[in-house]
């Protein structure tokens, strides 16, 4: 089977833990990923200065090892990044801001890749949704 996962909720939420734990299963049970799109306040993952105290999982650095250990499509998506200040190098010059943040492994893109993505694939699993 091929996923397609989408994560709506911030690094520090019960979904972006259950999105990464299923994503691994996923992979663990011969299924494939087609892309990870993250959208909403779901790019503060994909953001290299979330800070996580000591005594908690790091779920956005563990994203980010994730996507880089298995070549995994992760997308952030732009438009929601820009929002909350998640940046590339382009964007962090385009709009004249001192440091891009966006860790490394991540491309910033448009919503066009999550419906390329659920087309692609044979499920669409979403987490932290309204």
């Amino acid at each position: 089977m091929k996923f397609a996962i989408a994560l709506f909720a911030p690094p520090h939420s019960p979904a972006a833990r259950r999105a990464l734990r299923f994503a691994e299963a996923s992979l663990q049970a011969g299924h494939q990923i087609v892309r990870l799109f993250f959208y909403q306040d779901g790019v503060h993952s994909a953001s290299a200065n979330v800070v996580c105290p000591q005594d908690e999982l790091d779920v956005a650095a563990a994203w980010t090892r994730f996507i880089q250990e298995k070549q995994l499509d992760g997308v952030v998506c732009i438009a929601a990044g820009l929002r909350r200040g998640v940046l590339d190098a382009a964007e962090a010059s385009r709009y004249g801001r001192p440091a891009a943040n966006l860790a490394a492994g991540w491309e910033l893109s448009g919503l066009g890749q999550l419906h390329e993505a659920a087309q692609q694939a044979d499920r669409l699993v979403c987490f932290g949704g309204n």
